[in-house]
């Protein structure tokens, strides 16, 4: 096995189990298949896809808290997720190589800084006790960050948990049910629009995404006993490091 195939397989790996435990598994994928020799645009979405079982496994981890909650809500937002991400991903699609390689970087710089303040920021919404939103501002803030996730991954879990408490979620459990799912379905919706559209390497995708899973697995089953605040410090770092590096190829 040559080296590049093993720091792939090593970055999905660890970008399953990152994902598993706090997140941030693009910031992985992403720069491995770059320096790998892959399009930025079929590298974000070849990443993407890798990642997909893990979204799948954690809404089904979280299908009770689901089950309480009104169905039309849910049937908006699994419409908005499904617009949302198919509309992100064909903004992708359209964006030239050459576009989405200057945008990378500050993409990744971006994501790592909203890792960085998520507990901070969640807090503060924790804190406030905001009325619930009406339909139509719910609608627009999913529909908002489903086009962002469509187009790129990167921080979308914090941006979700962030969306939900602004519109008035009290409950962190039904949050996170809505942040997986709503991760889940626009993240189906834009790899299926990825492969129509050509996007995919598929012989570097599948195995990414099989060492994906292991890692989802192990990194489920060892990542508690890494402290949070460095396991998060440790992400952050991994960001700036990858967007810099992005920064640094210009």
């Amino acid at each position: 096995m040559s080296l590049q195939w093993v720091a792939l397989l090593l970055a999905a790996f660890f970008a399953g189990a990152l994902n598993a435990v706090a997140g941030g598994g693009s910031f992985l994928t992403l720069p491995a298949l770059v320096f790998a020799g892959v399009p930025p645009v079929a590298a974000n979405a070849s990443g993407t896809l890798a990642l997909l079982p893990g979204y799948v496994a954690s809404t089904f981890g979280f299908r009770h808290e689901l089950g309480g909650i009104d169905r039309r809500h849910l049937l908006l937002t699994l419409a908005l997720s499904l617009v949302g991400g198919a509309t992100g991903a064909a903004l992708l699609l359209i964006t030239s190589n050459a576009a989405f390689r200057r945008i990378v970087p500050w993409l990744l710089l971006a994501a790592t800084l909203l890792f960085a303040l998520a507990p901070w920021l969640l807090a503060r919404l924790a804190s406030r006790h905001n009325a619930e939103a009406g339909t139509g501002t719910t609608a627009a803030g999913v529909a908002l960050v489903s086009i962002y996730g469509g187009y790129f991954n990167g921080g979308l879990g914090i941006l979700l948990l962030a969306l939900y408490g602004l519109l008035g979620e009290r409950s962190l459990n039904r949050a996170n049910a809505l942040k997986n799912l709503v991760s889940a379905v626009l993240t189906t919706i834009a790899a299926t629009l990825y492969a129509i559209g050509g996007a995919v390497v598929w012989q570097k995708a599948l195995p990414m995404m099989l060492a994906a899973v292991a890692g989802g697995y192990f990194g489920a089953r060892l990542g508690r006993r890494i402290p949070p605040a460095i396991l998060r410090a440790a992400i952050v770092l991994i960001g700036l490091v990858m967007a810099a590096l992005f920064f640094a190829r210009g």
